[in-house]
């Protein structure tokens, strides 16, 4: 049978997964936090059917006694594979909301997210808060982790400055919770998050008098390879073999960007970048399937020759 046509049946399996993935990109146009992905090609092995060889010289230390010169190779393509699909994980459009609980990255970082015992890693910011006060990813209801002010726990005295332990913990702010200082106690009334991630709350006591403590401090992490991540499903990444460990910390340190709160990061999907590969796509598949409707007219020929 004819090489061109298994070459051509590759080409044709490749480009349909190439519009899977373009598909894919498309209907997360407005998912936000989704990172777009890009199918890449690469050659199959190919079959050679003449090796390469030296010029024949009477002298090999003198060129110049070079009686035939050399040829190259000769090798027959057997068709393309699929090479990867890549993840490019560029910054995304921001989108305001104003919700106080929704949390944009602009630059390096991702949120951390646990699920039972399993720790995810996340750009999309869309938060909320459960029944019990405990900040949460509001699709799947998983935990957003970070550091918890040293010393905040004790029923007695809550320091002002943040002082941040070595282990992340859940995040829980109970608007309403009664809290002691110095004697007396103050109810919790208001919190705000910053740049930084730093969950602070204003705390009222009876006479009205109001204190504020920084709580929280969002945990971020990053990646030597985040395009090298494992895809899970709901916006949710782990670690893979070739991500590397996660290096946690806060926003603003260590090369993490900072956090913006009452905004969502968009989809960086580009729907004219879609399009325009949709069309080179589209015409890659018809010509590979041109190229096996003109090997079965050759072997149609072939055929016919025993007629004649």
């Amino acid at each position: 049978m004819m090489r061109s046509l298994y070459s051509a049946i590759t080409g044709l399996r490749n480009h349909q997964t190439a519009m899977d993935v373009i598909g894919n990109n498309i209907a997360n146009v407005n998912t936000s936090g989704y990172k777009r992905e890009r199918a890449s090609f690469a050659t199959m092995l190919g079959q050679a059917s003449q090796g390469a060889s030296a010029p024949s010289m009477t002298n090999p230390a003198d060129i110049t006694t070079t009686t035939v010169g050399g040829t190259n190779g000769i090798t027959i393509g057997l068709g393309s594979v699929l090479g990867s699909v890549d993840k490019i994980m560029t910054q995304g459009s921001s989108s305001y909301t104003g919700k106080p609980t929704d949390m944009m990255i602009q630059g390096e970082g991702m949120f951390v997210v646990e699920v039972g015992t399993s720790t995810y890693y996340t750009r999309t910011g869309n938060f909320d808060l459960d029944e019990n006060g405990m900040v949460v990813d509001s699709n799947t209801g998983a935990k957003v982790q970070g550091y918890l002010n040293t010393g905040f726990a004790s029923p007695t005295a809550y320091p002002a400055n943040l002082t941040l332990p070595a282990s992340l913990s859940d995040i829980t702010i109970n608007r309403g919770d009664t809290y002691t200082l110095g004697g007396v106690a103050y109810t919790l009334d208001s919190y705000g998050i910053d740049s930084k991630g730093v969950v602070t709350g204003v705390f009222t006591d009876a006479s009205g008098n109001s204190i504020s403590r920084e709580m929280y401090q969002i945990a971020l992490a990053t990646f030597n390879n985040t395009n090298g991540l494992n895809y899970e499903g709901n916006n949710f990444y782990t670690e893979s073999n070739n991500s590397g460990d996660a290096n946690l910390g806060v926003a603003g340190s260590a090369e993490k960007g900072d956090i913006m709160t009452g905004y969502l990061e968009m989809s960086n999907v580009d729907l004219s970048q879609e399009f325009t590969d949709m069309i080179v796509t589209q015409r890659g598949f018809q010509a590979n399937s041109r190229v096996i409707t003109v090997s079965d007219s050759l072997l149609e020929e072939l055929i016919n020759l025993k007629r004649s």
